[in-house]
């Protein structure tokens, strides 16, 4: 069993979606960012690379791209788990922490884990979301950003052991 841990921010801008694990959630601001910049996504993301050892996820969908400008996170995440069954390794859990002042997101997270354990390829009581707040610290607790913590397990395959 291998561990990785996802951490990702974005300020928020107006014009912009929120998009929490591919759940669009009614709100004023949205992660700006050169995909969806789904925060919660790309912590995941993270998390799976450092776990299987394959870098970031700016190593591997870059800014620089024109392919994965305003694409989907969960394309992404789903990429990334094709990376992660050809280096041997399966996902075991996952758990993030959303924290963000507002809008209150607690009452979304079921379909946010709905959405991340259909392409993690496990159920979703094998992925845990909280939602936190700063008490109005700092950019995130002024509204001016959103941030997620993410860690993951992973398990080498049988076949490559």
């Amino acid at each position: 069993m291998r561990f990785g841990i996802g951490y990702d921010i974005h300020r928020l801008a107006e014009g912009r979606p929120l998009v929490l694990g591919g759940k669009t959630i009614p709100y004023n601001l949205g992660p700006d960012g050169h995909s969806d910049a789904d925060v919660l996504t790309h912590a995941v993301i993270d998390g799976l690379l450092g776990a299987a050892g394959l870098g970031d996820i700016g190593k591997i969908f870059g800014v620089d791209r024109q392919e994965t400008k305003n694409i989907s996170s969960l394309v992404l995440l789903k990429r990334t788990m094709e990376l992660i069954r050809r280096a041997g390794y399966s996902v075991n859990n996952m758990d993030a922490t959303i924290v963000a002042e507002r809008p209150k997101l607690s009452e979304h997270t079921v379909e946010m884990r709905k959405n991340l354990a259909e392409i993690l390829e496990i159920s979703p009581e094998r992925v845990n979301i909280k939602t936190s707040t700063t008490q109005g610290l700092g950019e995130t607790g002024n509204c001016l950003a959103i941030e997620v913590y993410a860690v993951v397990s992973i398990n080498e395959d049988e076949k490559k052991s």
